[in-house]
């Protein structure tokens, strides 16, 4: 059996190579050519949890799945939040063939995909962004969206003035782009054009009037049911579009919220990715209307990933 650290997945896996790969995954998702279970997640202590999730590529293509913990306190310890395992079959044998570090995966491909979601939903001259939060995803996110978008400048904002100011000055070094912090959310979100939240949040920290006719939204930092990071206003406000129709009627918390409160019902949810990346759905209809992208990430991503570094030689 083959294993594959970090060091290999950081290396190898860059945005260039898994946006495609991840872009190609959705469509094959929305399709029905993929299979998979809603992930399983298991609340552990002080807002950790554990996380279940099964996949086939196809009939005849590889299977796994990806066992993950969140533990968001580790950030501030240099750690990755998520750490764990995918592992993956052999389609024609039935064998476990392979192991890779979950941890670096999840790190790249969820801001590939929403480099996927903003190259098919953000308006074409959209040149400004503002990222919500200074955690991993953060960078991530500034490095992918870059790869799908002429970016001018972004905008921070993060709990932590100082983290803020300090992820800003690091990024603007990799990126040679402006890069600055915001005292407030919405200072930071005032002149974007492409919005990526990607916060720890319990409660929203985005308010919908605070977002300018135009703007494209990824939906990041929640990934089930409880914690949103924006108001309802923003959701009745948006063309919402999902990863997963099924996952976010279950697990796509700020979607619940305003389907809870009686604003908006199932038939909300316009498209998933997939079936907008594949042209049987419109996204954006117009440059004024605001776009949701919201993510909870799916198995089929992590496999996908996973095989590609698997199956095609160094």
């Amino acid at each position: 059996m083959r294993f594959i650290d970090r060091e290999e997945v950081a290396r190898r896996l860059t945005y260039d190579v898994c946006i495609p790969i991840v872009r190609d995954a959705m469509i094959a998702f929305s399709s029905g050519e993929t299979k998979q279970l809603l992930r399983s997640i298991i609340p552990l202590s002080e807002g950790r949890l554990f996380g279940v999730m099964p996949g086939a590529m196809g009939a005849n293509a590889t299977f796994g799945a990806k066992l993950i913990s969140v533990f968001p306190e580790n950030f501030v310890k240099g750690i990755q939040s998520h750490q764990g395992l995918v592992i993956l079959f052999d389609p024609g044998t039935g064998a476990p063939v392979c192991v890779v570090h979950a941890g670096e995966i999840t790190a790249i491909r969820t801001a590939a995909a929403s480099a996927v979601a903003t190259d098919v939903l953000a308006r074409k001259d959209a040149r400004r962004m503002a990222i919500l939060g200074y955690g991993e995803q953060a960078a991530t996110h500034a490095r992918a969206i870059g790869k799908v978008r002429d970016l001018e400048s972004i905008v921070v904002w993060g709990r932590s003035p100082d983290r803020a100011q300090a992820f800003a000055e690091r990024m603007q070094a990799e990126l040679a782009l402006p890069v600055s912090s915001a005292a407030g959310v919405e200072e930071a979100v005032a002149q974007a054009d492409i919005v990526c939240t990607v916060t720890a949040a319990a409660e929203p920290i985005l308010k919908g009037a605070w977002v300018r006719p135009g703007t494209h939204l990824n939906l990041v930092g929640s990934g089930f049911a409880g914690p949103a990071e924006v108001d309802n206003d923003l959701v009745v406000r948006s063309r919402f579009i999902a990863d997963s129709r099924e996952g976010v009627l279950s697990q796509g918390a700020e979607f619940l919220r305003a389907k809870q409160a009686g604003l908006v019902g199932d038939g909300h949810i316009v498209a998933e990715i997939g079936q907008v990346l594949a042209g049987e759905i419109e996204g954006r209809r117009s440059a004024e209307e605001i776009t949701v992208y919201k993510s909870l990430g799916h198995v089929v991503q992590d496999l996908a990933s996973a095989w590609a570094l698997y199956s095609q030689a160094d």
